[in-house]
């Protein structure tokens, strides 16, 4: 299996352990990745609010690129980063939809000598490794079960609504399955597709801080052991303002905030060090000892 890889932003900076545990964990399931050549930033959280068009036109040239890379081929695009996915599939839907915007865009693209004719699927990777690689190629490859950690899923508001098209988006289970499959324990919880607050945390404290504490406690009070998620922005917020809101609500917080695609690749009997483990404030082995 081969796909083009779009990593954004963040998989580069402050959720390079993202990239890093998904890199690993698809090669050693025998999956393809290659990045995008040319890539640019996605448009998404400031710029959308800033311009939308200008943002629009970001994304747009990435999948552009992707087009052309695919060389009349139909070309599959995977966005690991729910952010960047909302935005390649926003800008996609807005540009079928609406002329006007489809217009303006394409006279963008022309600028740059890129244009755009629907020929890219975007698609998320949690959709890639349920549905493409599955779970009983999955179940065959696991060589150390993760029956140790009690898994809080925490999908996020943007990897399943309002476009996705590959998990339910008031109860979504891709990655309770695939945490099922590598040996952990997926708690029941109902807040696993809630808002973290996103951006707020800096600009808003005291709401952001909020909303990303009723995650934490809930997923406490569940029982769970671990979060993961597929979020970059909203691993960040769940895990480097622990002590904030420890502060705030009177209590100590040490709940480690994963990539499922760290968890994945220790099923895998891939190394801490190559899945970006030491890179935590909140080690892995927080809560339990890693077998």
């Amino acid at each position: 299996m081969k796909y083009l890889y779009y990593p954004g932003c963040s998989l580069k900076g402050s959720g390079r352990s993202y990239e890093e545990s998904l890199l690993a964990s698809f090669k050693k399931l025998g999956v393809e990745m290659h990045e995008l050549p040319d890539w640019n930033c996605c448009g998404a959280t400031a710029y959308m609010a800033v311009d939308e068009m200008k943002a629009f036109a970001l994304a747009a040239r990435n999948l552009a690129l992707a087009e052309r890379y695919g060389d009349g081929e139909p070309v599959t695009l995977v966005a690991p980063c729910n952010a960047c996915y909302l935005a390649l599939m926003k800008v996609q839907k807005y540009m079928a939809e609406y002329d006007e915007v489809g217009r303006t865009i394409s006279d963008a693209l022309a600028s740059a000598d890129l244009s755009y004719r629907g020929g890219v699927r975007v698609r998320q990777s949690l959709d890639v490794l349920l549905n493409d690689v599955g779970l009983d190629l999955l179940a065959e490859k696991i060589n150390h079960p993760l029956g140790q950690w009690k898994v809080a899923c925490y999908y996020g508001c943007q990897a399943v609504r309002p476009f996705a098209p590959f998990d339910d988006e008031y109860n979504p289970m891709s990655m309770d399955h695939l945490m099922r499959s590598i040996g952990a324990e997926p708690v029941d919880w109902p807040l696993k597709a809630r808002c973290c607050g996103g951006t707020l945390t800096g600009t808003i404290p005291t709401v952001g801080l909020r909303l990303s504490y009723i995650i934490l406690r809930e997923a406490i009070d569940r029982g769970a052991n671990v979060v993961a998620t597929a979020c970059p922005l909203c691993q960040f917020n769940l895990e480097c303002y622990q002590s904030q809101m420890g502060r705030e609500y009177g209590e100590d917080l040490d709940m480690p905030i994963v990539y499922y695609s760290q968890l994945l690749g220790q099923a895998l009997g891939i190394d801490d060090r190559s899945l970006g483990l030491q890179r935590h404030f909140v080690p892995l082995t927080a809560a339990a000892a890693v077998g």
